[in-house]
C-alpha cells in the first residue's frame, strides 16, 4: 500500500491566517544589535557591549550556593503560584528596612521575572483598548506587550524641559485629551538613567487617585542610585502596582525572577492569571533569590564598580561631543543626543559595531518618534571595558568619513 503524508488536503503554513500581533510587536533593537555582535565574536571579531542593561559581574556566591544546595537535595519541584512564602516574608521585610514602608507577604507575587510582572498586572487592571501612558524615551518592552494584549500605549514625551520625568501636570494633560486608564512610570528610568524624587513621585501619585487611574511603577533599578534615593511608589500610593526583579542590582538576569506588591483586592485574580499562564516562577530562582538579601556587602562593591564606570563616562563623553542628554543619577545607562552626527541612529549603530567593534543600542528603540537623534550606552561592565568602549568611539567618531 503506497504511503501518503496525514492530512495532505491541508493548506500550508503559509496559507493559514496569523495572528496580527506578529505585525504589531516592534523587535527588541537591543537584542538585534547583541545578535549581530555575538556574530561578530564567532569570527573572530572583538566587540566592547555597550548595549545591554545587564551586570557583567558574576552572580554572588551567596545566591549561587543556595541554589547548588537546593539543587543537590533532588527535588526541584514547582511552588505555589504567588511564590514560596519564605521568598514572599523576605520581600516584605526588604520594604520595611529600605522604605519605612509595610508590606503584608500576602501582597507579594513572585514573578518569573518583571517581564511576566508587567503581563499579570497589566491583565489584571486593563480590558483591551484602555489607554495606558508610558515614558517617551521609555523601555521598548511596555508598549510592545500592550500591543500584543489589544491595549494602547499613550507616549508621555520627556526631554529637558521636564527634567526627563514624567509630572503630574502631563498626566493631567493627557487625561483630559482623552481618558487615560493607568499611569506607567520607572525611577531609575531606562534608557536615562534619571531618578525621580519623592515629591516629584508623591505628586504623580496622587493625581493617579484624584483621577481613578491606575498607577504601575518600574522600581526593577532600585538599589542603583548614585548620590540619590530609590524612592517606592508604596510610600505615597499604598494600591500602586510595583513590578520589581532581582536581575539588575542583585546580578540575576538569567534567572528570571521578580516580584508584583499588587494591593489585596487584586492578590486571588494575579493568582489565577499566574496559576493558568506560568503555573509559578523557577524554584531554584525563588531559592536563590531568598539568599540574594544577604549578598548586600558584595552586591554594594559591585555598585561601586558601576559608579567608576559613571565617573569615567561622564568626563570622556563631552570630548566625544556627546554631551547633550540628561546625566544619569541611577541605573547603568547614558542616553546622548547624536543629532550632530546622524538622524538615523539604527544605521549609525550598526555602522559603530561594525567598524569600531562597539556595540550601542540606537534611541529608536526607545522612542520611535525622535529616537533617529539619540543613542544609548550601558555602562554595566567592566571598567577596562567601558575605557576601551570610549577610546573605540573616539577613534570612530574623528575617524568618520
Amino acid at each position: 500500500m503506497k504511503n501518503t503524508p496525514a492530512f495532505s488536503d491541508a493548506a500550508s503554513p503559509a496559507a493559514r491566517r496569523l495572528s496580527s500581533r506578529l505585525e504589531t510587536v516592534s523587535p527588541f533593537l537591543a537584542m538585534d544589535v547583541l545578535a549581530r555582535a555575538r556574530t561578530i565574536e564567532r569570527s573572530g571579531g572583538s566587540v566592547i557591549h555597550m548595549e545591554l542593561g545587564e551586570p557583567s559581574a558574576a552572580t554572588p556566591a551567596i545566591i549561587r550556593e543556595a541554589a547548588a544546595r537546593a539543587l543537590s537535595a533532588g527535588r526541584v519541584s514547582y511552588t505555589e503560584s504567588c511564590g514560596l512564602q519564605t521568598l514572599r516574608a523576605r520581600i516584605s521585610n526588604h520594604y520595611r528596612q529600605a522604605y519605612g514602608v509595610e508590606v503584608d507577604p500576602s501582597r507579594v507575587v513572585v514573578t518569573t521575572g518583571s517581564s511576566a510582572g508587567f503581563v499579570l498586572s497589566f491583565l489584571a487592571l486593563f480590558e483591551p483598548g484602555a489607554r495606558v501612558a508610558v515614558s517617551s524615551p521609555g523601555y521598548p518592552a511596555y508598549r510592545n506587550i500592550f500591543a500584543a494584549l489589544g491595549l494602547e500605549a499613550v507616549p508621555m514625551p520627556l526631554n529637558a524641559d521636564n527634567g526627563w520625568v514624567m509630572t503630574a501636570d502631563d498626566i493631567e494633560r493627557l487625561h483630559k485629551d482623552k481618558p487615560l486608564a493607568g499611569v506607567l512610570v520607572m525611577s531609575p528610568a531606562n534608557p536615562s538613567g534619571v531618578t525621580m524624587d519623592g515629591a516629584s513621585l508623591e505628586a504623580v501619585a496622587r493625581a493617579c487617585r484624584r483621577l481613578g487611574i491606575w498607577l504601575i511603577s518600574d522600581e526593577i533599578y532600585h538599589g542603583l542610585t548614585y548620590g540619590v534615593a530609590s524612592e517606592t511608589a508604596l510610600a505615597f500610593d499604598d494600591e500602586a502596582i510595583i513590578v520589581n526583579s532581582f536581575s539588575k542590582y542583585y546580578c540575576m538576569t538569567g534567572w528570571r525572577v521578580g516580584w508584583l506588591v499588587v494591593p489585596e483586592s487584586i492578590v486571588r485574580g494575579v493568582e489565577r492569571v499566574a496559576q493558568n499562564l506560568y503555573i509559578s516562577a523557577p524554584y531554584l530562582s525563588q531559592v536563590a533569590a531568598e539568599a540574594a538579601f544577604d549578598a548586600v556587602e558584595e552586591l554594594e562593591q559591585i555598585k561601586t564598580g558601576y559608579a567608576a564606570n559613571r565617573d569615567l563616562l561622564l568626563n570622556a563623553l563631552p570630548d566625544l561631543g556627546l554631551d547633550k542628554g540628561p546625566e544619569p543619577t541611577g541605573a547603568f545607562y547614558f542616553y546622548r543626543d547624536v543629532s550632530h552626527l546622524t538622524d538615523d541612529s539604527l544605521s549609525f549603530c550598526r555602522d559603530i559595531l561594525e567598524r569600531a567593534g562597539v556595540a550601542v543600542t540606537p534611541g529608536l528603540d526607545f522612542d520611535p518618534e525622535n529616537g533617529g537623534s539619540y543613542i544609548r550606552l550601558s555602562f554595566a561592565g567592566s571598567f577596562d571595558d567601558c575605557r576601551e568602549g570610549i577610546s573605540r568611539l573616539r577613534t570612530y567618531i574623528r575617524t568618520r568619513g
